[in-house]
């Protein structure tokens, strides 16, 4: 039965950026993804924040123009305008992120296996068992030393490590547009709207190459296709539709319960939305999604190289929980606000000193996770042989 140290079960961008990572610490990673590609059926709107751009050696090339500028809609339309002195926003081209991210996964030694879903974790006296299947060439039985969950937030892998699952998300859907001429700079629309989106948001990125145009709220409250729609009809502001060309269409499941509080265990851990590595209020999750994969390398390496279950200490969704404190409580202040007119008078509170600062804190606030560990330049494994054990009961495959 062939072997590897670690599987990684999902290749968006925390699969991705955790699979580079431990590859290019020495490891022997296998990435599987049930697409055939990885710039396929994305379910992430791409929008990076400044602190994530500053902080990560991200390729310039696969990103637009800065935004500097964000205008917050009320119900009834009524304005906030707040502008920042920095790029606070840019937008990433994302298949041409993954892409290149995945072209270095490889290059760093990576096997890729797309077209292979992984249908069961079980266990023997050697260790762990993976059951691969489907078309890709990587289809049969694999023994991983560890497992890696980058499977969303409906994760299957959560399940069979006896790890925290999400119990909380939105439904969001976005198109992604060109031929779209902009008057100005670009612009960061968001639009507050119990019937577009309900619990959530609906917003309109417009960098000058590109327009995202999207609604998020809670699944049971509305049709986010009938929403976007919608708003597609009715934008924050006109535009003209004469030359526009829709290049992509994506959507899916943002959990928005913070990060789950058991997220490690000797077998495996979570990363990303299946981690719940997303703001509550915001469901920003490509910050936390980066930092969160760096510490999960950071600590995935270390625990390989000795065995010790007492590595995985730092990785537990209990200390970055509190991180999220207030942004939990908000958020359930906004689950709440069923009518319009709740809405309409919190935001023009909004628009009322002191509180604006809040509104700029929001948007342009730099506490969107925890520092963490950072993963250290030139980091290589020093290699120990006996695996851990991994001691979970065989789980039948459908």
């Amino acid at each position: 039965m062939p072997r590897c140290d670690v599987l990684i079960v999902g290749a968006g961008l925390a699969g991705l950026w955790t699979a580079r990572r431990l590859a290019s610490a020495g490891l022997d990673v296998v990435l599987v993804d049930s697409r055939s590609r990885v710039d396929g059926q994305i379910r992430t709107s791409g929008i990076f924040v400044r602190r994530t751009l500053e902080d990560f050696p991200l390729p310039e090339d696969c990103f637009g123009p800065a935004v500097r500028r964000v205008v917050l809609y009320s119900p009834g339309r009524r304005t906030l305008d707040l502008e920042s002195p920095y790029p606070e926003f840019r937008v990433a081209r994302m298949g041409l992120l993954y892409r290149r991210l995945l072209e270095e996964a490889r290059e760093a030694g990576v096997r890729w296996r797309p077209r292979t879903h992984c249908s069961g974790l079980g266990s023997d006296a050697r260790g762990m068992v993976a059951r691969l299947s489907g078309p890709g060439a990587g289809a049969g039985a694999l023994r991983p030393r560890y497992v890696i969950g980058a499977d969303g937030a409906r994760s299957r892998v959560a399940s069979w490590l006896g790890l925290e699952q999400n119990q909380a998300w939105i439904a969001g859907v976005e198109e992604v547009y060109t031929g779209i001429p902009l008057e100005g700079p670009p612009v960061f629309h968001c639009l507050l709207s119990t019937e577009l989106a309900p619990g959530y948001l609906a917003w309109m990125v417009h960098d000058g190459e590109e327009v995202h145009l999207g609604v998020g709220g809670y699944p049971d409250r509305f049709d986010p296709a009938r929403a976007l729609a919608a708003l597609r009809e009715a934008p924050p502001v006109p535009v003209d539709w004469s030359r526009a060309k829709l290049v992509d269409r994506r959507g899916g499941l943002i959990p928005v319960g913070g990060v789950l509080s058991r997220i490690a265990s000797p077998q495996g851990l979570l990363i990303g939305d299946a981690a719940g590595a997303v703001s509550p209020l915001t469901a920003g999750g490509l910050d936390p999604c980066l930092r969160l994969s760096d510490l999960a390398a950071r600590v995935t390496t270390d625990f390989l190289e000795c065995g010790d279950p007492g590595t995985l200490a730092c990785y537990d969704g209990r200390v970055f929980r509190r991180r999220f404190a207030a942004r939990l409580v908000l958020r359930g202040l906004l689950s709440r606000m069923r009518h319009p007119g709740l809405l309409e008078l919190a935001c023009a509170a909004l628009r009322v000193p002191p509180l604006d600062r809040v509104a700029r804190a929001v948007f342009f606030g730099r506490g969107s996770f925890p520092d963490v560990p950072r993963w250290p330049a030139g980091r290589q494994m020093r290699r120990n042989t006996r695996a851990p054990v991994a001691m979970i009961p065989p789980i039948p495959v459908a």
